[in-house]
């Protein structure tokens, strides 16, 4: 059985996160411009907020997990 490709945007958003949480810079985006840049900063700022919220480890699982099954 073919998997499914994820949408490159959703997988922009999904990678960003991931650098967001972990803390990396938005500096190491790698896309310059256009939907998936954006798409890749949103998921970074939210990852970022989500550190600085205190969801990471254990207590944000649940969240990565989240956001990774979409």
């Amino acid at each position: 059985m073919r998997r499914q490709k994820r949408d490159r945007l959703d997988r922009a958003y999904q990678k960003g996160y991931l650098a967001g949480v972990k803390g990396k810079s938005k500096e190491i985006c790698p896309k310059e411009a256009g939907p998936e840049h954006q798409e890749w900063i949103n998921g970074w700022r939210e990852g970022r907020e989500d550190k600085w919220n205190g969801m990471q480890g254990v207590s944000g699982l649940h969240k990565v997990a989240e956001v990774t099954m979409h």
